[in-house]
């Protein structure tokens, strides 16, 4: 039995040591499987036996038992951090209500603005004092107002004056922080009081004033004791300013009254530092939460160039300002130290870009110039390569116009010639004090946009060297230039809304009067079947020997269409009116049509071709703004059927050797054929009757007589609004406006300006130029066959 056990066990291990041998390449696996579920269960175990967070307390009856149900409270510490979460309930038996949305979704969140400024002045410092801090801060805060006890305060321009009637200083501080509350109180989460006599350093409060917690009650400022009072009794000084947090003036207004009756004080300061400690029982600190308030007491006659200390070059405020040319050089100081900082910061950082340059993969040569600011824009395509302008000193050569050359003048001649000195200024800075250059000429100057970096330059300068011993010499240099993109901002616009009735605008020749039925039928189908809110105009354009007696009526037939469509849409009607001109211009016509109408009234004015639809109506509305901004779409023209095919391949408008399909055709038009966005077309427009008669009576003022005559013939609505009108002019394409082809009629009568353009416009929308070239092949195969 002893051989055949040890076989027996023998034969064991051989597949003990098998299994091992298939099962060792999976035992990690297996390994680390059982280690993590392990772990996890552990864990889970570990935060079943925590119990609830020790950091909160539940609000309820002491040694009660906790209500599932009832609403937590949170430390102070961490209220700022911790987000409560408060679930929707509704109850079913009250009805229900639809909740009206809010004009801006920061007001249906509940966000406010971060500070406002409230300025005292009197009737002595209103128009000279007040008027210096408005221009040093007034554009560094979001709101900015000036009280005063004057009774029917007139305010300078440009400030919002509130007038309380009596200059009593108590009464005057406390209707001030009733203002403050009544007005304010739901929008700001700081309230700064300061001063007319006291220069603030805007940038430095509004980092302070975002730096603070919104939830305390906190009045900051430059301490002051009282006399006779303890340590702790103290008031912030009113020439230097100070911070009231929201959650302070909310508690103190229902003390307000009985203050101003209980405390007498001859100083605004004092009173209100008296009536927080007497109802509040809080006082003014100059540091809180690591940020400390710093202020300056400027001496008499003591001149801002030469203050040095650390105390003044760290400042939030300066006090006292005795006059407004104080204040200027005290802003005038503080920018430069401000501007000095900045570009101390931004050289360190080009200092850290180039050391950590060398670790990228790379390297040096990844390095874009200037450093920090994004490479140039590297084009994909040959149709997306920046063009370069070219320009002198005295002219350009990229109008606006399309001519070959103009003269350089106005903004842009000033940014020429600050570029020019920049460049000189840097050369100096950069061999001086062993060469010093003076500029001779301009020889090339080369200048591009660049919307990832800003506007970059090329000068060939001809200068003037001259060595430390005299010795002088002419150089051509090249020197290149950035002016970068600065911070980007929302340009504030008036609020518009797409209930406004549009009144559409149709001048009618006599050659467009078969044109307009289609023109009708689709202002039906896309206008008056939604009953969209806009009404139509016909303006009907008789020649000197058309539509008079013993002749037939040209437009009897658009008539009859208009007259049709009231009786098939009860309650629409469709005005017309009858205008006789040998050579009608535009402006004139729109003339007719302004006398007609209220100031108030939005005009569209389209063409036979255009087929405005509802989005069309929507950004016309949206666009136009009254006393602000006139709106000339660009549409898209289609090309010649018979030269470009059935369906054009994709691309930007003009970009490709093959023009593109419109945008938005419509399929059961059929096949699209290809076209291009018109600049060279005007006629259509939205804008305002009262900014239309405003621009009108401005030419009129600047031109008469027989200047006025022939300007007319050669302006349209889009010129006045141009040359004639402060407003904003916004050009922009429309993909929503489709024209069909058709050749425009050219007057030669009009100007010469618009017949070229009216005669370019035809050129330019028969067809791409692979279509033109393939038109001109085929033409000169069959003329050699």
């Amino acid at each position: 039995c002893a051989p055949w056990g040890t076989h027996m066990a023998g034969s064991t291990t051989m597949r003990l040591n098998s299994l091992l041998a298939l099962l060792r390449p999976a035992l990690p696996l297996i390994l680390g499987l059982s280690l993590g579920c392990s772990l996890s269960l552990l864990r889970v175990s570990w935060i079943q036996g925590e119990g609830e967070d020790p950091c909160i307390e539940a609000v309820g009856e002491p040694g009660g038992p906790q209500n599932p149900d009832s609403r937590t409270q949170l430390d102070q510490s961490d209220e700022d951090f911790k987000p409560r979460i408060v679930p929707y309930y509704r109850d079913p038996n009250k009805p229900y209500k639809k909740v009206l949305r809010t004009r801006y979704i920061q007001t249906e969140l509940g966000s406010r603005e971060r500070l406002l400024v409230a300025v005292l002045t009197s009737r002595a410092t209103l128009s000279t004092l007040a008027v210096a801090v408005n221009r040093t801060v007034a554009h560094h805060f979001p709101r900015l107002l000036y009280f005063t006890g004057q009774r029917g305060a007139r305010a300078p321009v440009g400030m919002q004056v509130v007038s309380h009637g009596d200059e009593r200083p108590a009464w005057l501080m406390s209707e001030t922080l009733r203002h403050l509350h009544t007005h304010f109180g739901a929008d700001y989460d700081w309230f700064f009081i300061m001063q007319d006599d006291t220069y603030v350093q805007a940038p430095r409060l509004a980092a302070l004033a975002g730096h603070l917690s919104i939830n305390q009650d906190l009045y900051l400022g430059r301490a002051e004791e009282f006399i006779g009072t303890g340590e702790q009794a103290r008031y912030c000084h009113g020439g230097f300013g100070y911070l009231l947090s929201r959650s302070l003036l909310l508690r103190l207004w229902p003390h307000l009254d009985g203050c101003r009756g209980d405390i007498l004080s001859a100083r605004p300061d004092e009173w209100l530092g008296r009536c927080l400690i007497d109802s509040l029982g809080i006082g003014c600190v100059s540091q809180h939460q690591g940020q400390q308030y710093r202020s300056f007491e400027l001496a008499k006659n003591r001149d801002p160039e030469k203050e040095g200390s650390s105390a003044f070059l760290s400042a939030f405020a300066v006090h006292p300002v005795s006059e407004g040319t104080l204040m200027y050089r005290l802003h005038k100081r503080f920018s430069a130290l401000e501007l000095e900082r900045a570009y101390s910061e931004i050289e360190q950082l080009q200092a850290q870009i180039r050391n950590l340059t060398v670790l990228t993969p790379e390297g040096e040569a990844g390095l874009s110039w200037p450093v920090g600011l994004p490479a140039p824009f590297t084009p994909h395509s040959r149709f997306e390569v920046l063009g370069w302008d070219y320009f002198t000193e005295q002219h350009t050569f990229s109008c606006a116009d399309g001519a070959p050359k103009c003269p350089l003048q106005g903004a842009s001649r000033a940014d020429v010639g600050d570029a020019v000195e920049t460049a000189l200024e840097q050369l100096n800075r950069r061999y001086q004090p062993r060469l010093r250059f003076q500029k001779q000429q301009l020889l090339n100057g080369y200048r591009r946009f660049d919307p990832a970096r800003g506007m970059e330059y090329t000068l060939d300068l001809l200068l003037e060297c001259v060595t430390q011993r005299g010795h002088r010499r002419a150089l051509a240099r090249r020197v290149s230039l950035l002016r970068p993109l600065s911070r980007v901002e929302i340009l504030p616009m008036p609020y518009v809304t797409e209930a406004t009735r549009v009144q559409l605008v149709l001048p009618l020749l006599v050659a467009e009067a078969a044109a307009a039925l289609a023109f009708l039928e689709a202002f039906a189908a896309s206008v008056l079947e939604p009953r969209e809110h806009a009404l139509l105009t016909l303006l009907l354009v008789y020649g000197p020997r058309e539509g008079g007696r013993g002749t037939p009526d040209p437009f009897l037939g658009v008539k009859a269409a208009a007259a049709e469509l009231e009786r098939r849409y009860p309650g629409t009607r469709l005005a017309w009116l009858a205008v006789r001109a040998e050579a009608p211009s535009q402006v004139r016509l729109m003339d007719v049509v302004s006398k007609k109408h209220p100031v108030d009234t939005l005009f569209f004015l389209t063409t036979v071709w255009t087929r405005p639809g509802l989005e069309v109506l929507n950004r016309c509305r949206m666009n136009a703004i009254s006393g602000w901004q006139a709106f000339f779409p660009i549409h898209f023209q289609e090309f010649n059927p018979i030269l470009s095919p059935q369906r054009a391949p994709p691309g930007p408008p003009g970009s490709g050797p093959d023009p593109p399909s419109p945008p938005g055709a419509d399929p059961s038009r059929g096949a699209p054929v290809g076209g291009r966005f018109d600049r060279q077309a005007s006629a259509e427009g939205c804008f305002y009757n009262a900014d239309y008669l405003a621009a009108r009576a401005r030419l009129a003022g600047e031109l008469a007589g027989q200047e006025e005559e022939e300007a007319l013939e050669g302006l349209e609505v889009m010129d006045v609004f141009l040359r004639f009108s402060g407003l904003h002019l916004f050009r922009a394409v429309e993909p929503g406006l489709v024209q069909k082809f058709s050749l425009r009629d050219c007057n030669p009568r009009l100007s010469e300006e618009l017949y070229h353009r009216c005669r370019l416009s035809n050129l330019e929308g028969l067809g791409g130029r692979a279509q033109l070239a393939m038109a001109l092949f085929e033409q000169e195969q069959a003329n050699s066959t």
